[in-house]
């Protein structure tokens, strides 16, 4: 029996089945797509592509997501909407499979556009693939709390989300950059890489709206007449516990994000190997296939919160050691990535077990003094807002310490001279500055004390 099929104590929750489990588990596989590729190789493709200056770039992918700040709370109010008006928030999940088509539009800038008119072609299309992302994602974790269980078993749930968006995020990563032609790519091949990818994400998404249908005809929850629109904005922003996990959760993503966009840049520039950024991806997401079932067991022994505070406090101790760069040697350096993996993984399960654990407090607390709660789709809405928001300040971060470095933008087959300071710049920004992002979020994590509680009621 492995970790992610133990079973919480008789009685005490409602036991998910397996298979449905499974099926909803193959939607982060396609959402794992989005997740990673953009945020792996957009910047690395406007710099070193399509002629695009750092800030330009930097701006690209930080513009459109400022949008997601709105959209995301919005599409969480019309998934609460759709959940009180017709029992389900099935609609919405459809309308999000259109997603794979922006994402091929993504990599798929015409030839002759080089500079400013390709970043604005990409800022476009990430426009609306953030809208249709938000129209999946948002309802999609929102099953968690819509579903007659408890503190254990949706640990359990999103374990399986864990490992199936982990893998996602794995062959999605090596995939990616080899499709575009590797070493020597090129428009053709990002433009094939979109294709490729997209269709994959299709498939895996449909199945994730099969697999929510299941569940929620083996385990669906009551929960009390909701209100929403601002009302419901107010009420979860009020909330303290959600504050404090949504701001420790915004730096979590700021910093992986910003190490990813980082990888490409470290490979080339730092170890002189472009071939080792699939390495690199590899040792930094293949640990959670592994661990996630580890820090399940964890999670049940010593809580969700202190958990998740070890993996916070890994992730900056091995970002110092990247700081280091070639002189720490391949090996260490490449160790160092796999225990960023390892605390990754927690980062990813924990603090999405512990979202519906609020929304459930939340929930009981309002309907006992007036008879109504706010829906999970507006709290969802506001935490997939926070993730974009750290995908777009994570490279941000990263291209705004390029262009501070006087990193010198060029097009595919061009290597331009970078001045020693850029070289730096690509070094700490990959190492020190996640360690301090890192620490900020363990900082915010600690006001967070729903935990104890959820605990001792599970």
């Amino acid at each position: 029996m492995t970790g992610l099929d133990r079973r919480p104590p008789a009685g005490t929750d409602t036991t998910l089945p397996r298979g449905p489990l499974a099926g909803f588990a193959a939607g982060s596989l396609g959402m794992g797509v989005w997740v990673t590729v953009p945020g792996l190789l957009l910047l690395y493709f406007l710099t070193d592509v399509l002629a695009v200056g750092p800030w330009l770039a930097g701006l690209a992918l930080l513009l459109p997501k400022v949008a997601d700040v709105l959209l995301h709370p919005w599409v969480g109010h019309r998934a609460d909407v759709e959940q009180t008006r017709r029992g389900d928030r099935r609609r919405l999940l459809l309308l999000g499979c259109a997603l794979p088509v922006a994402f091929a539009a993504l990599f798929a800038v015409p030839g002759g556009l080089t500079g400013a008119p390709a970043a604005a072609w990409v800022a476009v299309f990430f426009v609306v693939g953030n809208l249709l992302f938000a129209a999946y994602q948002v309802p999609y974790l929102a099953t968690p709390a819509d579903l007659r269980i408890g503190y254990d078993e949706r640990t359990r749930l999103m374990a399986f989300r864990m490992v199936v968006l982990t893998l996602g995020i794995l062959v999605s990563g090596l995939l990616a950059p080899l499709l575009t032609g590797g070493d020597a790519a090129t428009r053709a091949g990002y433009q094939r890489m979109g294709v490729v990818l997209a269709v994959g994400m299709l498939v895996a998404m449909l199945v994730g709206v099969a697999g929510i249908t299941r569940l929620r005809g083996s385990a669906a929850g009551s929960a009390p007449a909701g209100h929403g629109g601002w009302r419901a904005l107010r009420t979860a922003l009020r909330d303290r516990q959600f504050r404090w996990l949504v701001a420790a959760y915004l730096a979590m993503s700021t910093t992986t994000h910003l190490v990813l966009a980082g990888v490409p840049y470290y490979a080339e520039y730092e170890l002189r190997a472009p071939g080792l950024t699939t390495v690199l991806v590899a040792a930094f997401v293949a640990p959670a296939l592994l661990v996630t079932p580890a820090w399940l067991v964890v999670a049940r022994r010593v809580g969700k919160q202190r958990a998740l505070l070890g993996a916070q406090g890994a992730f900056a101790l091995g970002s110092l050691v990247l700081a280091v760069g070639r002189p720490a040697g391949l090996p260490v350096l490449i160790g160092a990535v796999t225990v960023l993996g390892v605390a990754f993984a927690g980062m990813q399960l924990l603090p999405f077990s512990m979202l519906p654990d609020v929304i459930r407090a939340a929930g009981t607390t309002n309907a006992a003094a007036d008879g109504t709660a706010t829906g999970a789709g507006t709290y969802t809405g506001v935490w997939t807002a926070t993730e974009a928001t750290g995908a777009a300040l994570g490279p941000y971060a990263y291209a705004l310490c390029l262009a501070v470095g006087g990193f010198v933008a060029s097009t595919a087959g061009e290597s331009p001279v970078q001045p020693d300071a850029a070289l730096a710049a690509v070094r700490y920004g990959f190492g020190l500055l996640p360690a301090v992002a890192m620490l900020a979020a363990l900082l915010l994590q600690r006001r967070y004390t729903l935990d104890a509680t959820a605990r001792a009621t599970r």
